[in-house]
């Protein structure tokens, strides 16, 4: 990632942390909107998954510009992803949920800038988890 996209990532965070309880409510409704089948793979607690989605997003962000520092947090996450049922192709439906969210919550602040960046950032996240996931 450049330093560009870098800074787009983490200024737009900055925008999402006031209100991530709503930002992973409405991350959910999505995922579920784009693919129903989805929702059979969470077991209890959609808040505390909530949690969990907001806390990975955060250190990753924080963690962007050492890319590495998180890379086998995020290949582990992909593998214990295997066991609950997760299919590579749901990365994509991921993807378009988190990137629709994003443009909820930011409005006029997500500009093609900072789409671009988030695009990218998600594929290596998700590129990274499903390394040694689907070998």
């Amino acid at each position: 990632m450049t330093p560009e996209q870098i800074k787009y990532i983490r200024n737009s965070w900055r925008r999402i942390m006031p209100v991530k309880e709503k930002f992973a409510e409405l991350f959910y409704i999505r995922l579920f909107e784009l693919d129903p089948k989805v929702k059979s793979l969470f077991r209890g607690k959609l808040d505390f998954q909530g949690e969990k989605l907001m806390t990975t997003l955060n250190v990753v962000v924080n963690s962007i510009d050492d890319f590495q520092a998180v890379e086998a947090m995020l290949q582990a996450m992909g593998n214990r992803h295997i066991i609950y049922g997760v299919q590579a192709a749901h990365y994509e439906t991921v993807g378009a949920a988190l990137l629709w969210v994003l443009e909820q919550n930011l409005g006029d602040y997500f500009t093609d800038e900072v789409e671009d960046a988030w695009v990218t950032a998600y594929s290596l996240i998700a590129s990274t988890m499903k390394k040694t996931a689907y070998p």
